[in-house]
């Protein structure tokens, strides 16, 4: 195993597909969240500006660590090295499985 171990980790994040590279994941305290933390963002001196890379740098600038939901989480890989972060629009013709919501519960509304 790895002194210092990078996570690829791949999540729904309201209606997007994040991919980022971690260097420290763990189950959270808290149930049902997974906790990720020292998000790796590639290096600032290249020419070529990824924006889906910029997102999600201004996403989580002064952010320590993030708490996922288990239920968001759609992978987990650990990787020899970082890549490149992506976000990533999940579009109505794409055949993604949405989490079940309980008959009973309060359901999600469509305000965004």
């Amino acid at each position: 195993m790895a002194m210092n171990p990078v996570y690829k980790v791949i999540f729904y994040n309201r209606d997007e597909v994040y991919e980022v590279f971690v260097r420290g994941i763990y189950q959270s305290e808290m149930y049902g969240f997974i906790e990720i933390e020292e998000l790796i963002f590639g290096e600032r001196s290249q020419l070529v500006v990824d924006p889906g890379e910029e997102k999600l740098k201004n996403e989580f600038l002064g952010v320590k660590r993030s708490f996922v939901p288990m239920h968001s989480i759609i992978r987990i890989d650990e990787v020899d090295k970082e890549g490149k972060m992506k976000v990533s629009e999940v579009k109505s013709s794409d055949k993604v499985a949405k989490f079940p919501f309980s008959p009973n519960g309060p359901r999600p509304t469509n305000d965004s």
